[in-house]
C-alpha cells in the first residue's frame, strides 16, 4: 500500500466520497463534466494515465462490471487510478488464461484488485440457439459446473494473491426470473461457494448481490435480463467505490 496515501486517507476523506456520491448527479455537481475530463471517464475500456502518488485499482469482471467501470472512476476521482482489464472477463475459465497478463498490465503493481466471476459460469449454451448469446437453460450446457467453477476460482484466488494486492470479491449479481440462459438460485449456489473459498483465503467481500436486491426492481434494465440500467450500474458503482475506499484505508 503507498504510504503517502495512507497518510492522508482519514475518516474525513472517507466522509468526504460520501459527499461526492450523494451529489454525483445532482444539480450542486454542475461543473462535473469539468472534473472527469480524460477519456477513461468518457468509455471503461480507457484506462487512466498512472499518477505515481495515488494508489492503483484494477478492476476484473464482465458486462457488470464494465457497465459500472467509468462510475467508480468518478467515485474515486482524485483518490485512486482506476484500471480495467481491457476485455469481458467472462467466466473462470477464461481467466485462468488470460489472469497473468491482465495482472501484468501497465502499471503492474495493484494495491486492490476488486473481481468477479459467475454470471458467465452458470450460464447455459447451446450452439442451435438462437437466443442472444447462444443462451438456452432447456437444451444447453452449463459453462462450468459447481465444481468446476469451485476448482477455477481456487487457483484465481491463489495467484492474484502472490500481488500483494488487497483482494476484494465482488458477489455475483442476481439472476431474475424469465433468463434465458440461467436459472433462478444459480446464483446463490455459486457465491456460497466462492465465498467459502474467499473466507478460507482472508478475501474481503463486497456483497453486490444483497446491495443490487434493495433496488432490483428500479434498477434492472428490463425483465429477464441480468443487466442494469445507467442508474443502475450507477448505483452498483457507489457500493463498488465505498469497498475499495474502505480497503484502502486499512
Amino acid at each position: 500500500m503507498k504510504n503517502v496515501f495512507k497518510q492522508v486517507l482519514t475518516a474525513a476523506a472517507v466522509a468526504g466520497w460520501c459527499v461526492m456520491a450523494s451529489a454525483y448527479g445532482a444539480d450542486e455537481l454542475a461543473s462535473r463534466e469539468e472534473l472527469f475530463e480524460g477519456p477513461e471517464y468518457a468509455k471503461a475500456f480507457n484506462n487512466p494515465k498512472d499518477h505515481p502518488d495515488r494508489p492503483n485499482v484494477l478492476l476484473i469482471g464482465d458486462s457488470i462490471s464494465n457497465a459500472y467501470t467509468v462510475d467508480v472512476r468518478k467515485l474515486l476521482h482524485g483518490k485512486a487510478d482506476v484500471f480495467r482489464i481491457p476485455s469481458n472477463g467472462k467466466n473462470t475459465a477464461f481467466g485462468l488464461k488470460n489472469l497473468d497478463k491482465w495482472l501484468a498490465m501497465k502499471p503492474g503493481k495493484w494495491d486492490v484488485i476488486h473481481f468477479n466471476w459467475g454470471l458467465w459460469d452458470l450460464c447455459y449454451r447451446n450452439p442451435e440457439s438462437k437466443t442472444q448469446g447462444y443462451r438456452d437453460k432447456v437444451n444447453g450446457t452449463i459453462t462450468a459446473t459447481p465444481a468446476e467453477y469451485r476448482a477455477n476460482m481456487e487457483q484465481l484466488v491463489v495467484r492474484m494473491k502472490k500481488t500483494g494486492a488487497t483482494l476484494i470479491w465482488c458477489t455475483t449479481t442476481p439472476v431474475p426470473e424469465h433468463e434465458a440462459g440461467r436459472k433462478l438460485g444459480d446464483d446463490l449456489i455459486y457465491n456460497q461457494i466462492a465465498e467459502k473459498i474467499m473466507k478460507e483465503n482472508g478475501v474481503l467481500i463486497n456483497d453486490l448481490h444483497a446491495h443490487a436486491l434493495l433496488k432490483y426492481s428500479e434498477i434492472q434494465r428490463q425483465k429477464g435480463d441480468v443487466h442494469y440500467s445507467p442508474q443502475g450500474s450507477a448505483y452498483l458503482a457507489e457500493k463498488v467505490a465505498s469497498e475499495i475506499i474502505s480497503a484502502l484505508s486499512k
